[in-house]
């Protein structure tokens, strides 16, 4: 597979991203799509909220104009779930739909995707393999809305994590996991020029369930030549940091008694920052984070298979312990009576 015919896709999700920030950032001001300060909040200005819809379009338009044939039936799916996701995200924006209304769009998307064949094929059985493609399409969304309490955090994580994904899919001659990447990695960055801290616009529920759906998409398309008893950690690792905070977020709350869908800075970001890091600092230092799991996931799909289960036992090793250090933060940093 020739990894150039890709170049055009990316160019241009990262210029009409690029150019349509500007214009969503003006649409949301006129409609008052912003998201205000409070207390769980690290931002102290009004933000407009509609930069999903620059990264929507860009993405869509990438892929209409330089999508494979042989793909149209998946690739509408995604389309039209994105497009589903992204009007539901801008209503949650404006209106506060709540967890709920959002959960059951999650689930009609994610329907919209089996449907179209884009489902987990580990057991080889619908009765199992549909309610784990659920399980997990729902598990990513939200680990990247859960993801954007911080400037270009989400962004800047959908970008590399898509970078990974083209690459390991382009190791394995999987053109549609190529394209979607190569669209998603494009307008992510286009955005990122306008999101990084500090930033001028939030991409909103609009972005961040367009994203993680995007992201389900290519952890369940990556296939590869080696038994799936160690290739199933490849997704995980490349999409590690968000489904780290999320697995974070809500055991800590479940543990301290609090709903999982009440918010509050009981994410990595927040622990980072309790430790005296300013956002810039987190961003790079989570950044790296993703690098480095995203390294080891491609490492453990490319390597011969003994070498990969002890890659992906050190992976899951080191996922623990920074679990543990992350809990350590929390006592140390943030619940701890202060003397």
């Amino acid at each position: 597979m020739d990894a150039m015919q890709f170049v055009p896709i990316l160019i241009v999700g990262f210029a009409a991203s690029l150019g349509l920030t500007p214009v969503s950032r003006q649409i949301a001001m006129r409609l008052g799509v912003v998201d205000k300060p409070n207390q769980r909040k690290i931002h102290q200005d009004h933000k407009p909220l509609m930069g999903g819809l620059a990264i929507y379009l860009a993405f869509a338009l990438s892929l209409i104009l330089f999508s494979p044939p042989q793909h149209v039936v998946e690739l509408g799916a995604v389309l039209a779930g994105s497009a589903f996701l992204a009007l539901v995200g801008l209503l949650d924006d404006r209106y506060n739909l709540g967890i709920r209304i959002r959960l059951v769009a999650m689930i009609i998307a994610a329907l919209g995707l089996a449907a179209a064949g884009i489902r987990i094929e580990m057991f080889h059985n619908p009765l199992i393999d549909i309610p784990l493609t659920l399980l997990w399409v729902l598990t990513v969304i939200n680990a990247a809305n859960f993801m954007d309490n911080m400037d270009g955090l989400t962004a800047g994580l959908s970008a590399t994590a898509a970078a990974f994904f083209m690459v390991i899919a382009l190791t394995q001659g999987l053109t549609l996991v190529s394209t979607l990447a190569a669209a998603l990695l494009g307008s992510a960055v286009g955005f990122l020029i306008y999101n990084f801290n500090p930033s001028s616009i939030f991409m909103g529920d609009m972005g961040a369930l367009v994203l993680g759906f995007v992201l389900a998409v290519l952890g369940i398309k990556l296939k590869f030549d080696q038994p799936p008893d160690v290739t199933w950690m490849v997704p995980l690792f490349v999409l590690a940091l968000p489904l780290f905070d999320i697995t974070l977020v809500v055991t800590t709350r479940i543990l301290e008694g609090r709903s999982p869908a009440q918010a509050g800075k009981d994410h990595t970001s927040h622990r980072l920052m309790s430790m005296g890091l300013s956002q810039r600092q987190t961003i790079f230092v989570l950044y790296g984070a993703c690098l480095l799991f995203g390294t080891l996931g491609l490492l453990v799909g490319a390597s011969p298979h003994e070498v990969a289960v002890r890659l992906g036992i050190a992976g899951m090793a080191l996922l623990g312990a920074l679990f543990a250090a992350m809990y350590w933060i929390r006592w140390r940093y943030q619940t701890r009576p202060q003397t």
